[in-house]
């Protein structure tokens, strides 16, 4: 089977093509937009990586990045948060499959608004957290958990992406998970 071939369009161009430069007032349809996301830690902590496959129509765009020392949740939410934060119009109708129950539950269970409430005392990833509360509000978003190494091809893609992103030679530092840490030892001293 031939692999699916996609238009070079970085997704902002396609969104702005579908939209000729006007902007959504909620009366024209919005965009529909796939998201498959994993992420990847090589320990837990350690090196990782987040995968983010964005679909729309034939158009694709991928994303990665690779840090030195994280965990895999983080990899996890920041591979959704890319995603997210790489759509350039509104209220943008978002579908992400990923296999995250983390993800997925502190969305759909209302943990993160719980973890919000008590500024998330006793909770780690806030930084991501709130990055995430701040974009997720200006779109639908709909999760979808899928079993991880299923042969889901979105899922599989982001899988590949993340770990050679953490594989990578330029790594990113995680600040967020530096400080978090940095803030857990002297609580501990």
């Amino acid at each position: 089977m031939q692999p699916l071939r996609y238009p070079s369009h970085s997704l902002r161009e396609i969104l702005t093509m579908m939209n000729s430069s006007k902007q959504n007032t909620g009366k024209e349809p919005s965009p529909k937009i796939i998201m498959y996301t994993d992420g990847s830690s090589l320990g837990n902590p350690g090196p990782g990586g987040f995968g983010t496959l964005l679909l729309h129509g034939q158009y694709k765009k991928e994303l990665s990045a690779g840090f030195r020392l994280t965990t895999n949740n983080r990899m996890e939410l920041m591979a959704v948060i890319a995603g997210l934060e790489a759509l350039k119009l509104k209220n943008a109708e978002v579908t992400i499959y990923t296999d995250s129950r983390y993800v997925v539950d502190a969305v759909e269970k209302g943990w993160l608004l719980k973890w919000i409430k008590t500024r998330f005392k006793g909770k780690k990833n806030s930084d991501l957290w709130m990055r995430f509360y701040e974009i997720y509000q200006l779109h639908r978003v709909n999760f979808v958990w899928v079993k991880g190494h299923a042969d889901i091809l979105g899922n599989e893609k982001c899988d590949r992406l993340a770990v050679a992103a953490a594989n990578g030679t330029d790594l990113l530092e995680d600040i967020g998970y530096l400080r978090e840490q940095k803030t857990l030892n002297q609580e501990a001293e």
